[in-house]
């Protein structure tokens, strides 16, 4: 099964902002204990890197690295294992930089322009961030009808409370969110909450869009 049809199988892709690599494996086995063996690691901390080279090392989560902003860190991100890479925007460096790579770049796109500039490179699904503030589940439907064959993972400002909107919709292909990973839970190593709040998540998904 490629990495896209595993984000699909999965449906939510927690997005992991992580202090400390030493808190990476307890992480990982805790979104695994929740029933959810994913997640994206994001370029915002300086143990990015490090955090995603110990969760890619056990072989059992699919670890992306999300805020990629340059091909440098296209680059390290692959070296450490990251298996897709997530961006804020469309960078067409970083997507070429990806497939050079031979793995799945999900561009930052909220406008017809940048899907358009991300199927001239081949693409088929998209990153749709921010997602609260660019016009939420009514945008993603809008654009949807004009881009037929484009799929969309919608994150930034998703939660529990609007997760239906979103997987109501057949062109979302997963929603990335960060309420069952809090950055404060992480810091603080409460795996347990980690599990706790991801085996909910899980739940909820799997009642609004059962397998």
């Amino acid at each position: 099964m490629d990495v896209l049809s595993q984000l699909a199988q999965a449906t939510l892709v927690p997005v992991v902002v992580i202090d400390d690599a030493a808190d990476a494996s307890g992480l990982a086995q805790a979104l695994i204990d929740g029933g959810l063996p994913v997640a994206e690691v994001t370029f915002r901390t300086a143990a990015a890197a490090d955090a995603i080279a110990v969760m890619a090392e056990r072989g059992d989560v699919v670890v992306g690295a999300g805020t990629v902003l340059t091909p440098d860190q296209v680059d390290r991100a692959v070296a450490a294992g990251a298996r897709y890479i997530v961006s804020p925007g469309f960078s067409r460096a970083v997507v070429e930089r990806a497939q050079e790579h031979g793995v799945l770049a999900l561009p930052g796109c909220v406008t017809a322009t940048e899907i358009m500039a991300a199927l001239e490179l081949g693409l088929s699904t998209v990153k749709f961030f921010p997602a609260g503030t660019s016009g939420g589940a009514p945008a993603i439907k809008a654009l949807a009808a004009p881009f037929g064959g484009v799929s969309f993972v919608p994150t930034g400002g998703v939660s529990a409370s609007n997760l239906a909107d979103y997987l109501a919709i057949p062109a979302v292909t997963a929603v990335g969110g960060s309420w069952m990973v809090p950055q404060a839970r992480i810091a603080g190593r409460d795996f347990a909450g980690i599990t706790a709040l991801t085996t909910e998540a899980v739940a909820l998904a799997r009642t609004l869009r059962p397998a």
